[in-house]
Parts: C-alpha cells; structure tokens; sequence
C-alpha cells in the first residue's frame, strides 16, 4: 500500500460532504491536499478547518480554464499530484417527459465531461508519481429509482469510464477506480432544490431501514474507501461499493 504521508491529493467539490470529509480524512493522514469548487465560503471554511495541508481553490470544472489553473495549483502546493478524487457533481431529477436538452447537457457537463477534461490535465502529473485518479460513482447504478434517470446516467458513465481508463492508463502506471457510495447525508439533493435542509434529515432517516446495516454511511467511512482505492498499488478497473448493504434491495415482505 502506498502512504499518504506527503501525497499530493486533489479533490474536486471539496467544500463540503464526502468531498470535505475525504479532504480531511487525507490531511489527517500525512497528504498535501488541495480542495476545488465553486463556494468559496465553504471551501475557505474546510481549508480553515485543516489547516496550512489544505489550498482551497475556487473554480468552475466546466470551464476549460478554470481546470487547468485547478491542476497547476495543486501541483504547486503538493510538488505535483499523487491522486486525482473527481467528487464534483450535481443531481438533476424529473420524469423523463420532462427532460430538455440543456438542463441534460448540464449535468452531464458537471458529472462527466469535466471529470474527464480534469483527468487528462492530470495525466502528466500522475504518470510521474505512478498515482491514481478515483470517480465517485453511486448506488445508483445498482438499484433503480424512478425519476433518476439524468444523475443515474452520468454515473453509469462515470464507472464505464473507470473501466476504460484503467486499461488506457495502465501502461503509465496510473490506477483508475469507482467508488460507488450508498446514503450518505450530503448537500447534494438540496443544493438541486429538491429537498430543503429539514426535509434532507427526514429523507436520510427513512432510508435507513434499506440498508442491510441499519443506517446511513458517513463522510469518514466514504473516505476510507476512496483512501484504500488511492493506495491500493495493484487495484485498478474496480467498482467498490461502499453503501451499507442498500445495492442489495433488502425487502421487509
């Protein structure tokens, strides 16, 4: 297993869930970290929080600019890059009569157009410290919810893409891998207006009962995984599902 003492870490929408949680969890453990998104509150908040190992770096993913500047910041604050976490991401719900072009363009600009364009910056980089780049999947991709159709397919792209880029990067010696999260209370579903703060915790509540393990995950126990995929030195192409036991659609009858 690789250390992640003095590993150079960037992680895309790091201001706040398991992207703030796997920030924290990394600097913890030794890494030179370098958190990007748009919120520059919540980014400057977690930076604040961790301290002198965190460079919190506003930016937009969906401009090509933005992610090429995002690169070569954190490969000025870490002396390069060990590992790519492309955590961004937004949710988009809606019945499929509903669907528009733009609004599906969006997401899957977001989700997975970007985290490609961010990978291929960071190629370079990674080849030269033979690290990793993870894309945060979902459950999603295992259980099937009405109304998810537009989120539920960027994520069935992400963990394709995984696959693909592992036998791509394989000769650089780069490791590609999916983490595939169950409930885990996030801003996700609120920042998209679906659900309000309150409302969240009910949500998250109700869910526990899906879970074979009884419960929601945590932050921490998402940033374990990612942590192990990162450092995991002949793990490459995998899907791991970190989700309680939700994927396994337990029924009460």
């Amino acid at each position: 297993m690789k250390s992640m003492q003095g590993m150079s870490v960037l992680i895309t929408g790091g201001g706040s869930g398991i992207g703030a949680g796997t920030a924290r969890y990394f600097a913890r453990h030794g890494a030179l970290v370098t958190i990007c998104g748009r919120r520059a509150d919540k980014l400057q908040a977690v930076a604040a929080e961790i301290g002198p190992a965190c460079l919190a770096v506003v930016g937009d993913i969906t401009s090509d600019s933005d992610c090429s500047r995002i690169v070569d910041e954190a490969v000025a604050h870490g002396g390069g890059l060990g590992a790519l976490i492309n955590n961004a991401g937004n949710m988009m719900r809606g019945p499929i009569t509903d669907m528009t072009r733009g609004a599906l363009l969006d997401v899957f600009d977001t989700n997975v157009v970007s985290a490609m364009i961010l990978t291929g910056l960071a190629v370079p980089h990674l080849e030269k410290t033979e690290g990793a780049v993870i894309f945060t999947g979902s459950v999603h991709t295992r259980r099937a919810y009405p109304g998810a159709s537009p989120y539920a397919a960027t994520k069935g792209a992400v963990e394709v893409l995984a696959r693909v880029l592992a036998a791509e990067l394989g000769p650089k010696k780069i490791r590609v891998n999916c983490v595939l999260p169950g409930a885990v209370s996030t801003e996700l579903n609120i920042r998209a207006g679906i659900v309000t703060a309150e409302q969240q915790v009910v949500r998250m509540k109700a869910l526990e009962d899906s879970h074979a393990l009884g419960r929601i995950g945590t932050e921490e126990e998402l940033a374990e995984a990612i942590a192990h995929l990162v450092c995991a030195e002949w793990t490459t192409g995998a899907s791991l599902v970190v989700d309680g036991g939700l994927a396994l659609g337990i029924s009460n009858f």
